[in-house]
Parts: structure tokens; sequence; C-alpha cells
């Protein structure tokens, strides 16, 4: 059996122990052909943490690339046009595999020809906090509608393969013909934590052809370290808050039908800024008149965000920047 070539891209932000655990983790992978490659918007590292990425380096155990900007979009895309593997996969900074965990990815891929991309099962330590007990064998039909489908698919607590609308950034593989023959990128709009740009990414693949399935064989452990991180803002600020609601109305500007954005919105809109299940947020007068006051300004921020770019979705990086092959045997 002839496995194909993965290339994993790992984005970086200020992160230093957990990143280099998390780089020791996918150097442990028993597989026959995996290239990593780091793209890293971290200014100035701890000596401890640039001396092992200098080791890495110069061992040829990684390709490391230092960014001025920091884009997770765009480092997504950085790291895929100097990519070479037959699969490009995504993992995040704060992260622990299992051995077998390039080998789940590749198997979706060498036995489902329908599959464009694989959306990995993510046991977050975090949500799994919150409902220890939780299992779902099957989503619900909600989980693939594009309108309210983010507030029904469980890609943590879901133990059973089929068909997802979406995959996590942090555990997410797809065909390099996604990339090549079909050109897909992902958008550099998206912006702050970069919230929505994995599911903005995933409806425009629907485009192809290709579906996206779970596995929760090809499943990681995701730390969730609070500091750090691509984004490193902070959830309170007020440009958190803006991003958030921007990346949203983003996304369904985009990609959504008026029916399908309307009922997006609408959620939303009784989640977020109500704060009603699943959102659980408090309900007091004055903190749902300040994310109602978020949620306008974000509408109004991704209409202007479409008005200055009209269709260009590439902010950090250029099309010209070291063209990838188009050639993909899986």
């Amino acid at each position: 059996m002839q496995w194909p070539s993965i290339s994993i891209i790992v984005p970086t932000y200020q992160r230093e122990a957990v990143l280099c655990s998390t780089l020791a983790d996918v150097l442990k992978q028993d597989y026959p052909d995996y290239e990593v490659i780091v793209v890293d918007q971290t200014q100035d590292h701890q000596p401890e943490t640039q001396a092992y990425l200098e080791e890495l380096t110069a061992t040829e155990q990684i390709q490391y690339y230092q960014l001025s900007w920091a884009s997770l979009p765009g480092a997504r895309n950085y790291g895929v046009e100097r990519s070479r593997g037959d699969i490009i996969l995504f993992i995040d900074d704060d992260v622990e595999l299992p051995e077998s965990y390039l080998h789940a990815h590749a198997k979706v891929f060498m036995e489902k020809p329908e599959v464009g991309a694989v959306a990995g099962r993510v046991f977050d330590r975090m949500k799994l906090g919150d409902d220890p007990n939780l299992s779902i064998d099957q989503l619900p039909p909600e989980a693939m509608d594009p309108g309210i489908a983010w507030y029904h698919i469980d890609l943590v607590h879901t133990t059973q393969p089929q068909r997802v609308i979406s995959a996590r950034g942090c555990n997410m593989s797809f065909r390099r013909e996604i990339f090549g023959k079909h050109g897909l990128r992902f958008d550099e709009r998206f912006r702050g934590n970069a919230v929505r740009e994995e599911s903005d990414f995933c409806l425009r693949l629907r485009e192809t052809g290709y579906i996206v399935w779970y596995s929760p064989e090809a499943n990681l452990i995701h730390i969730g370290e609070e500091s750090g991180g691509c984004h490193d803002i902070s959830t309170r600020s007020l440009a958190y808050q803006i991003t958030f609601y921007h990346n949203h109305f983003l996304m369904g500007l985009k990609n959504l039908t008026p029916g399908q954005a309307l009922r997006l919105y609408a959620k939303l809109f009784d989640c977020h800024v109500l704060g009603h299940p699943p959102c659980y947020k408090s309900g007091s007068p004055i903190k749902v008149a300040t994310r109602f006051v978020f949620y306008w300004l974000g509408l109004l921020d991704a209409i202007g965000t479409l008005i200055k770019t009209g269709k260009k979705h590439r902010v950090y990086t250029t099309p010209a920047d070291t063209p990838m092959s188009l050639s993909a045997q899986y």
C-alpha cells in the first residue's frame, strides 16, 4: 500500500513551550512520507523556544517561516503555497496527537474518492468539561443547514463517521487539488481570531463537487492554551467583539442565500446578543444592549469590507507566492 504524502501546516503566534511540545508530538508520527511547515507570526521567542526551532530547522525536521504580519487565514495560505503533499493538513499550535493520527486522515481519502476534506474529532478539554457524559451518534439534520449548522454541529462529542458541512480549523485536511486544480484559498479578510474562516472555506469547497467527511478516528486533543495562539486577542476587548460579528456577517454575505442568511443572523442575535442557549450569556439589560451595538457594528463592518475589497480576498499573501504544483495523486 502506498500512502499519500502529507503536508502538516502549523500556523503559530505568541506560543512558547506548548508550540515546542506540539511539534515534538508531530515529529513522533509513524508515517512514511510527511513534512512539517511552521508559519510563525511571532516576532521574538523565548530563548528556549528559539533554540528548539532553530535546531529543528537546521536538521531539516521542519520548514520554518517567520512572518512580519499576523493573520490565521493568511498563514494557512502561506503554508499551502510552500507545500508538496498530496494531502494538506492543518493543526493548531497547542495540540496533542495520537500515534495513528496521520494514518487516520490519509485512510479516509484513500477509501472515499468523493471526500475532499476530512474533519477530525477534537477532544476539546474545555467543551468536554462542560458535559463529559454527552455522546452523539448522528448529528441532527440542522447540522447540514448552512444558516444554522454552526449551532448544531458538534465535532467534540460525535462518535460516528458521517458527512458534515464544515471542519474545525485545529484539525482538518484537504486533497491537494482543492488548492491546485480548484484554486481555493482561505479568505484573509476574516480578522482577529478568524472565527468562521474555516466555515467559509468549507462552504466554498462545495463548488468543487467534493464533500466534507467527519472521521472520529482522526482525533487529537486540543489543549486550548489561554495565552497566545493565532489570534492572541482578549475576548473582552472592543476589537474582538466587533470582529466576531464581522466574521459571521462576512461569511453569510458571501456564501448564503437570503433565506439562509436570515436564519444565521436571527440565530446569531438570539444566541450571542440575547444570550439564549446554546450560548447561555448574561441576560443583564446593559450587557444585552452592549452586545446589540456590537452586532450592528459588526454588520456595518462586514458590508464595508466587501465594498472596499470587492472580490479580492488575498490581503497578506499573493497568488505569486511560490505557486504550488497542480498535480495530485489522491
